[in-house]
Protein backbone atom coordinates (compact mmCIF):
# COMPACT_ATOMS: atom_id res chain seq x y z
CA UNK A 1 0.00 0.00 0.00
CA UNK A 2 1.42 3.00 -0.91
CA UNK A 3 2.01 6.02 1.48
CA UNK A 4 -0.34 9.23 1.40
CA UNK A 5 1.22 12.93 2.88
CA UNK A 6 -1.14 15.44 4.25
CA UNK A 7 -0.88 19.25 4.98
CA UNK A 8 -3.01 21.04 7.06
CA UNK A 9 -5.49 20.14 9.48
CA UNK A 10 -6.82 16.81 8.39
CA UNK A 11 -10.07 15.08 10.83
CA UNK A 12 -9.97 11.34 11.23
CA UNK A 13 -12.91 9.49 13.15
CA UNK A 14 -10.22 6.68 13.68
CA UNK A 15 -7.38 8.90 14.10
CA UNK A 16 -3.86 9.94 12.78
CA UNK A 17 -0.19 9.10 14.12
CA UNK A 18 2.03 12.40 13.73
CA UNK A 19 5.33 11.15 12.73
CA UNK A 20 8.35 13.12 11.88
CA UNK A 21 10.04 16.11 12.04
CA UNK A 22 6.38 18.10 12.42
CA UNK A 23 5.76 15.66 15.67
CA UNK A 24 7.24 17.29 18.39
CA UNK A 25 5.88 21.14 19.22
CA UNK A 26 8.75 23.28 21.23
CA UNK A 27 7.41 25.62 23.86
CA UNK A 28 9.00 28.04 24.90
CA UNK A 29 6.55 30.91 25.51
CA UNK A 30 3.31 31.44 26.95
CA UNK A 31 0.95 29.86 24.80
CA UNK A 32 -2.70 29.08 23.62
CA UNK A 33 -2.60 25.98 21.88
CA UNK A 34 -5.06 25.23 18.48
CA UNK A 35 -6.23 22.38 17.31
CA UNK A 36 -4.60 22.32 14.19
CA UNK A 37 -1.13 22.92 15.23
CA UNK A 38 -1.22 20.87 18.32
CA UNK A 39 -3.62 17.93 18.71
CA UNK A 40 -1.83 14.73 18.46
CA UNK A 41 1.63 16.22 19.06
CA UNK A 42 4.15 16.12 21.66
CA UNK A 43 4.59 19.40 23.34
CA UNK A 44 7.82 19.93 24.97
CA UNK A 45 7.56 22.82 27.38
CA UNK A 46 11.03 24.95 27.95
CA UNK A 47 9.63 27.74 29.79
CA UNK A 48 9.77 26.72 33.33
CA UNK A 49 7.43 30.01 34.57
CA UNK A 50 4.72 29.91 31.81
CA UNK A 51 0.91 28.76 30.68
CA UNK A 52 -0.19 26.92 28.35
CA UNK A 53 -3.63 27.26 27.92
CA UNK A 54 -5.43 24.40 26.30
CA UNK A 55 -8.12 24.99 23.66
CA UNK A 56 -11.93 24.44 24.41
CA UNK A 57 -13.24 21.09 24.90
CA UNK A 58 -16.16 21.05 22.33
CA UNK A 59 -18.29 18.02 20.77
CA UNK A 60 -16.75 18.36 17.90
CA UNK A 61 -12.90 18.03 19.37
CA UNK A 62 -14.00 14.75 21.92
CA UNK A 63 -10.49 12.93 21.17
CA UNK A 64 -8.13 15.44 20.80
CA UNK A 65 -5.27 14.67 22.60
CA UNK A 66 -2.40 16.79 23.70
CA UNK A 67 0.79 15.12 25.32
CA UNK A 68 3.25 17.40 27.36
CA UNK A 69 6.78 16.51 28.09
CA UNK A 70 8.72 18.83 29.86
CA UNK A 71 12.24 19.69 28.61
CA UNK A 72 13.05 21.99 31.34
CA UNK A 73 12.34 21.72 34.97
CA UNK A 74 9.28 24.55 36.17
CA UNK A 75 9.69 26.97 38.82
CA UNK A 76 5.50 27.95 38.38
CA UNK A 77 4.30 26.43 35.16
CA UNK A 78 0.73 26.24 34.38
CA UNK A 79 -1.16 23.97 31.71
CA UNK A 80 -4.65 25.19 32.45
CA UNK A 81 -7.79 24.54 30.70
CA UNK A 82 -10.18 28.06 28.82
CA UNK A 83 -11.81 28.59 32.82
CA UNK A 84 -14.76 26.77 31.52
CA UNK A 85 -13.78 23.32 30.94
CA UNK A 86 -12.44 20.96 33.86
CA UNK A 87 -10.10 17.90 34.44
CA UNK A 88 -10.95 14.71 35.49
CA UNK A 89 -8.71 11.47 35.73
CA UNK A 90 -5.65 11.92 37.72
CA UNK A 91 -1.46 12.57 38.14
CA UNK A 92 1.01 10.17 40.00
CA UNK A 93 3.50 12.36 41.36
CA UNK A 94 7.18 10.54 42.03
CA UNK A 95 10.15 12.02 44.09
CA UNK A 96 12.91 11.84 41.81
CA UNK A 97 15.43 11.40 44.96
CA UNK A 98 13.47 8.74 47.37
CA UNK A 99 10.68 5.90 46.39
CA UNK A 100 7.91 8.37 47.58
CA UNK A 101 4.98 8.54 44.97
CA UNK A 102 1.48 10.07 45.84
CA UNK A 103 -1.53 9.86 43.23
CA UNK A 104 -4.13 13.07 43.19
CA UNK A 105 -7.32 13.35 41.74
CA UNK A 106 -8.52 16.88 40.28
CA UNK A 107 -11.49 18.56 42.42
CA UNK A 108 -14.73 19.33 40.58
CA UNK A 109 -13.67 23.10 39.84
CA UNK A 110 -9.98 22.43 38.74
CA UNK A 111 -8.79 23.41 35.23
CA UNK A 112 -5.24 23.91 36.13
CA UNK A 113 -2.21 21.64 36.44
CA UNK A 114 0.34 24.09 38.22
CA UNK A 115 3.82 22.97 38.36
CA UNK A 116 6.67 24.83 40.51
CA UNK A 117 9.50 21.68 40.23
CA UNK A 118 9.56 20.31 43.41
CA UNK A 119 6.58 19.89 46.13
CA UNK A 120 4.05 19.65 42.83
CA UNK A 121 6.13 18.25 40.62
CA UNK A 122 7.43 19.37 36.90
CA UNK A 123 11.06 18.48 36.96
CA UNK A 124 12.40 18.21 33.39
CA UNK A 125 11.33 14.46 32.00
CA UNK A 126 7.68 14.74 33.35
CA UNK A 127 4.89 13.79 31.43
CA UNK A 128 1.05 14.76 31.35
CA UNK A 129 -1.40 13.71 28.60
CA UNK A 130 -4.79 15.42 28.67
CA UNK A 131 -7.53 14.48 26.16
CA UNK A 132 -11.03 15.91 25.83
CA UNK A 133 -13.64 13.54 26.73
CA UNK A 134 -16.89 15.73 26.57
CA UNK A 135 -17.78 19.53 26.15
CA UNK A 136 -15.61 20.94 29.05
CA UNK A 137 -14.27 18.09 29.65
CA UNK A 138 -10.37 17.10 29.75
CA UNK A 139 -9.42 13.87 31.28
CA UNK A 140 -5.33 14.18 32.67
CA UNK A 141 -3.17 11.07 33.22
CA UNK A 142 0.40 11.11 33.79
CA UNK A 143 3.27 11.19 35.82
CA UNK A 144 5.12 14.16 37.13
CA UNK A 145 8.72 14.34 38.76
CA UNK A 146 8.85 15.90 41.92
CA UNK A 147 10.66 16.46 45.56
CA UNK A 148 10.13 17.06 48.94
CA UNK A 149 7.03 16.46 50.66
CA UNK A 150 4.54 15.85 47.61
CA UNK A 151 1.26 17.93 47.02
CA UNK A 152 -1.15 18.28 44.34
CA UNK A 153 -0.99 19.61 41.35
CA UNK A 154 -4.88 21.02 40.74
CA UNK A 155 -5.90 24.09 41.61
CA UNK A 156 -8.53 26.42 40.24
CA UNK A 157 -7.44 29.56 38.09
Amino acid sequence: MGQTTFSGPVRSERGFTAVGSTAVVNITAETTLTYADHVGRIIEINDADGAVTLPSATTETIGASYTFFIGTTATDLDIKTDGTDKFVGNLVLAAAASSQARGFAPSASNDVISMNGTTTGGIAGSHVEVIAIAADEYLVTGTLLGSGTLATPFADS
